[in-house]
């Protein structure tokens, strides 16, 4: 059945997202969703991703995988990426151009989605008779914050400081109180500028044929309005994309000493694969759950080229361990975390407000505790805890961002012990809310259907 309905689909999408695991996953819940109503996808990778592609994010076997070819000495994906090595990889990718262009045309899709560091997309594609869609995995709050034309009309004549994403851009609508702290904006701006090419990063959105967010009105509407106006084409949106329930178990470990705590009281804290955090942060983390008297499981990662348990031993409090050795286990490397948000007994998430995350952790009835530490995560903050009003965000020092385990344990209260008082009570209201609205299938079915009527009225 489901090869009839490639052979039958009046339209046929290439994905080629970015290399991160945290790209490929949306790229990967659309292209599953668009092939469940009969389009024809066509998913481009590097080889060495394929394998963790199909299992761990269940890409839909029948969905046509193409393996592309990425320098012998880089990473396939970020997550062992340091720091130095990021230009290099966004040269291999550029390096890339010929081959995939040569897939394109043998391909002949109607649209090709593409991500961030492929700027060069738009030009092939165009050159092929091909549309080129910017899907941005980022939240529309952070699009319009960030990358509107308009910030290039504020810094006309000039170069553009961090200084410059302290502040909206001139004439910004959507919510006249959004701002960044001093070290969100130089987080942001070496992100852009050091990392990514800012220029490039604009092309995205000025050169494609159309762009679709992983969005919806109901949620970011000032937002989407607002990059409508800045951007003269269309602006589609496929909903936030709620992940499809995990075919996998739960490791019977986790299991066993889930069991054990009552239902809603388990504090999950993981920031990640590409998340690593010093140790004055790890410290604070560590004592700011022990506060909380919750049982809870800390999840730190470290990069391939350290033992994570010897890093563990070093850069936990003394005596830790052994303090909360009835109630906490500290984890490093893979978790299932969707299966285990989904546990009766977990009831908080502390998380770094990646936008896949905070989905995850409200359709699991999962209250939000946010520690940002990088790009797009401080502006979903914003959205979550500020806009929606559906979670906290841990107060941070402006100039370094440093936090202390009293700000952690004051969140974790908020919404987890305070729940009868404000504004803990009104949190999790509005928590409620959006997980309804969330898990209504036929308001996220609509989300796809309608996205495909505007995709073939545009084909």
């Amino acid at each position: 059945m489901s090869g009839e309905r490639i052979i039958n689909s009046e339209i046929h999408v290439a994905m080629f997202p970015f290399l991160a695991f945290g790209h490929i996953s949306p790229f990967v819940q659309l292209s599953n969703k668009l092939f469940s109503h009969g389009i024809h996808i066509s998913f481009l990778s590097p080889s060495a991703n394929i394998p963790k592609i199909k299992s761990t994010f269940n890409l839909n076997p029948s969905i046509h995988i193409i393996p592309l070819h990425v320098s012998d000495n880089l990473p396939s994906n970020t997550s062992n990426l340091h720091s130095g090595m990021f230009g290099t990889l966004i040269q291999a990718i550029d390096s890339m151009q010929d081959h995939v262009k040569t897939i394109l045309f043998e391909l002949k899709p109607n649209f090709i989605f593409f991500d961030i560091a492929t700027s060069w997309i738009p030009e092939i594609a165009s050159e092929l008779g091909i549309k080129s869609v910017y899907f941005s995995v980022y939240s529309a709050i952070s699009a319009s914050y960030l990358c509107p034309s308009s910030r290039l009309d504020d810094t006309k004549g000039r170069d553009i400081t961090y200084e410059d994403f302290k502040n909206p851009p001139l004439g910004y609508f959507p919510n006249s109180k959004l701002s960044l702290q001093t070290f969100q904006a130089k987080n942001i701006f070496i992100a852009l500028f050091q990392r990514f090419n800012f220029h490039k990063v604009m092309q995205n959105f000025s050169e494609s044929s159309l762009i679709v967010f992983k969005s919806c009105k109901e949620m970011e509407g000032p937002y989407l309005d607002y990059l409508q106006n800045q951007f003269e084409k269309p602006i589609l949106f496929s909903g936030v994309l709620v992940p499809e329930p995990s075919m996998d178990v739960l490791e019977e470990k986790w299991t066993k000493w889930l069991d054990n705590f009552p239902t809603k009281s388990v504090i999950l804290c993981s920031f990640g694969s590409e998340t690593f955090l010093s140790d004055d942060q790890i410290n604070e983390l560590a004592i700011g759950l022990e506060l909380t008297n919750l049982p809870f499981i800390l999840v730190l990662n470290f990069p391939s080229n350290l033992n994570a348990e010897s890093e563990l031993e070093r850069a936990l409090p003394k005596g830790f361990l052994e303090r909360v050795k009835n109630r906490g286990i500290v984890h490093s490397g893979w978790l299932q975390q969707q299966l285990v948000l989904k546990h009766s007994s977990v009831g908080c998430y502390v998380c770094h407000a990646g936008f896949s995350s905070v989905i995850e952790a409200i359709v699991n009835d999962c209250q939000l505790v946010l520690l940002p530490f990088k790009g797009d995560q401080f502006l979903n903050s914003k959205l979550i805890a500020d806009d929606l009003k559906a979670g906290v965000e841990v107060n941070r020092k402006d100039e370094d961002g440093f936090f202390e385990k009293e700000g952690l344990f004051e969140a974790v209260k908020t919404v987890m012990v305070e729940v009868d008082k404000e504004p803990g009570k009104q949190i999790r209201e509005n928590h409620m809310k959006w997980r309804e609205f969330l898990l209504d299938k036929k308001i996220q079915n609509k989300f796809i259907t309608d996205l495909i009527a505007r995709l073939k009225s545009l084909a």
